[in-house]
């Protein structure tokens, strides 16, 4: 009976963004956060890391110690264990932690590459900041609701691709760079994003009036996926908007912080 009531407790804290305690951690975690992408970020400056190296290491372990308390805290607390440990926040709760612990049996110089870059998946933990943002989680639905519609549309744009880069190796051909089709539709996705390196240009007047047709294309077609993620983000705000009814008016549209209703005045 105890131990359900601790575990009560914890869970109020953890999951409890409506309660003073809740509040309270969430604010606390947010700045840890924050912190040790910082610590993170400092520990990549070479004279930062040949001059505090051991503070910056025991700065990177205490943090790591409180994330996995964190991590571990949450797999005791949740109702539902398996759906968290699996859920994109799961996940990345653990890939905050997991780097550090993976570099201690990395120690030979021959890994310390592979210790560079583990290092830099700690960046993650940035992404735990999402869970506390009402907004950032507006988006996130608003992607994964959009998700299809953007997929058909980069599917359409990778055909695109595909048939620019055929008709400039055929044009062009290798004397001019397109020395095969991988290549040549590399160079059509840089044109059409507009980025344009420069290292492959087309020579021939026949090819530059089809990087001028790709270019079209791209300006023509840039703004889809904003479009796209526009409209399913306005859809989202609305129907968060429609969850907060006056109870006297029945009207609803209100903002989340909003305390009267904006028909008739009623406390909300």
């Amino acid at each position: 009976m105890q131990r359900s009531a601790i575990k009560r407790k914890i869970n109020i804290v953890i999951f409890g963004t409506d309660t003073v305690p809740g509040k309270t951690f969430d604010i606390a975690l947010i700045y840890m956060i924050l912190l040790s992408v910082f610590v993170v970020i400092l520990g990549s400056v070479s004279w930062i890391e040949e001059g505090w190296g051991d503070w910056v290491l025991g700065l990177e372990w205490f943090f790591t110690i409180v994330f996995t308390i964190e991590y571990f805290l949450r797999i005791y607390a949740t109702p539902k264990r398996w759906a968290y440990i699996f859920s994109f926040y799961g996940v990345v709760d653990l890939l905050s932690v997991l780097p550090m612990y993976l570099s201690l049996f990395f120690s030979g110089a021959s890994y310390l590459l592979i210790i560079r870059v583990l290092r830099v998946l700690r960046i993650f933990r940035v992404l735990k900041l999402a869970r506390y943002l009402s907004e950032a989680n507006i988006l996130v639905r608003s992607m994964m609701m959009s998700r299809r519609k953007i997929l058909i549309f980069f599917s359409a744009v990778l055909v695109l691709a595909v048939v620019f880069g055929s008709l400039m190796f055929i044009v062009e051909g290798p004397e001019h760079g397109f020395t095969s089709i991988p290549k040549s539709v590399y160079w059509t996705i840089v044109t059409i994003t507009t980025v344009g390196y420069g290292d492959i240009t087309p020579q021939t007047v026949l090819g530059q009036i089809i990087a001028s047709v790709a270019m079209l294309t791209g300006y023509s077609i840039i703004a889809v996926p904003t479009g796209i993620l526009t409209a399913e983000l306005a859809a989202e705000i609305q129907r968060e908007r429609n969850q907060f009814v006056c109870k006297k008016c029945d009207k609803v549209g209100h903002e989340h912080d909003a305390k009267h209703c904006r028909n008739c005045g009623a406390i909300l």
